[in-house]
């Protein structure tokens, strides 16, 4: 981490709650003002080559943070220059801290993709692709993708799960959940991108038949995935341990530039607002796994619900959007987003119900122990 000294332990304590259960090799270059000032790269560069001459690790990535944006670390030539000395595969990330995590996950996810998977064997290739034709949305039925249980019998499927995040799945077992869900179905785990899987398990991603991206920070690396070596992909959580597939309404939002989708799926003039008035269900999060949630929930009660992505949105966005939403009645979302409602006046609170759905990448180790494993219980939605 390219950043000031003391701020390693909020790095640590906070973004990585696995700090306490595993080994690890998170270090901070202590960047003084002057080296700021004065753009003494070569003090980094030194610093980092000593200690993998000492340490040896697998690989050495460079993240940056605001003070290094703003003199214009090149952190990619940095890392470039390590490679070359210590021939250690070497990353440089251009975070700046003022973007959500999804950002900075993503890069890294991509770079796994570009530079450590190994071309893996082409046996698969005719496989891969009556996959991708097979799992691809019906115009004549409403079920969907992973959602057919015609793709995954009698396959056999090798899989990759990407996008799994400490910040979007905590520690309370939710990745062990989600692996222990495709192997019901008779799956083979190839990796887990990135909690539970060695670099050693991701370099032999390629011989996977599908993708499985269960948070926004996997896209990249699934579409890389793809372009390098024709792995379809599908978007999705397996929600109540039932397979949801929200590929489409996910490549929707982020092509329109929309933070939301509404379920169920209703054909409306695009114009017109009447789809979204209707809603009654509202998660903020995450945007996969909000809108894997939503679907999950409308199916369940027959309930127009919304699922909104939080991560690149401002207050006074959400704000507006609940603002819109006349008929309102349940808002689940992590509790640090409950006073938001206040600034709400077009609605009476009285009526609004709040749930409870901590998310740690938004308020960290505060409700940890709340965190709901949604994958193997959904109890939460019980009385909606």
């Amino acid at each position: 981490m390219h950043d000031a000294s003391g701020c390693n332990s909020t790095y640590t304590t906070h973004d990585e709650p696995r700090w306490y259960d595993m080994d690890s090799m998170v270090y901070i270059s202590a960047l003084t003002e002057i080296e700021a000032i004065m753009g003494d790269d070569s003090k980094l560069i030194e610093d980092i080559v000593r200690a993998a001459e000492e340490l040896h690790p697998r690989f050495i990535a460079i993240a940056g943070t605001p003070i290094p944006a703003m003199t214009g670390f090149d952190a990619d030539a940095a890392a470039r220059v390590i490679e070359e000395r210590t021939g250690i595969p070497s990353f440089g990330f251009t975070t700046t801290g003022m973007k959500s995590y999804v950002h900075g996950a993503k890069q890294a996810f991509e770079m796994l993709a570009d530079r450590i998977v190994e071309a893996g064997n082409n046996r698969n290739q005719s496989k891969k692709k009556r996959l991708h034709e097979e799992c691809t949305d019906s115009r004549d039925t409403k079920q969907t993708n992973l959602e057919n249980e015609n793709v995954w019998s009698n396959r056999n499927l090798s899989v990759n799960i990407l996008g799994l995040t400490p910040l979007d799945f905590s520690v309370n077992g939710s990745d062990k959940s989600i692996a222990e869900h495709y192997r019901k179905k008779g799956c083979s785990i190839i990796s887990g991108w990135a909690m539970g899987s060695d670099i050693e398990e991701i370099k032999k991603s390629a011989d996977a038949d599908l993708n499985i991206v269960v948070s926004e920070t996997g896209i990249g690396a699934a579409q890389r995935l793809k372009e390098k070596f024709g792995i379809p992909f599908r978007v999705g959580i397996p929600v109540g341990g039932e397979d949801i597939d929200v590929t489409e309404e996910f490549e929707q939002s982020i092509k329109n530039t929309l933070p939301c989708a509404v379920y169920p799926i209703e054909k409306t003039n695009p114009e017109s607002t009447e789809e979204i008035d209707k809603t009654e269900i509202m998660i903020l999060g995450e945007r996969v796994n909000s809108f894997s949630f939503a679907k999950y929930i409308s199916k369940k009660t027959g309930k127009k619900c919304m699922g909104y992505a939080t991560t690149d949105s401002d207050e006074d966005e959400i704000v507006e959007m609940i603002s819109s939403l006349k008929n309102l009645k349940v808002v689940i979302a992590d509790p640090l987003f409950k006073p938001m409602l206040k600034l709400v006046k077009t609605l009476s609170l009285v009526n609004i119900r709040f749930i409870e759905y901590p998310h740690e990448a938004f308020s960290g180790r505060l409700y940890r122990s709340q965190i709901p494993n949604i994958i193997s219980d959904v109890k939460m939605i019980s009385n909606i």
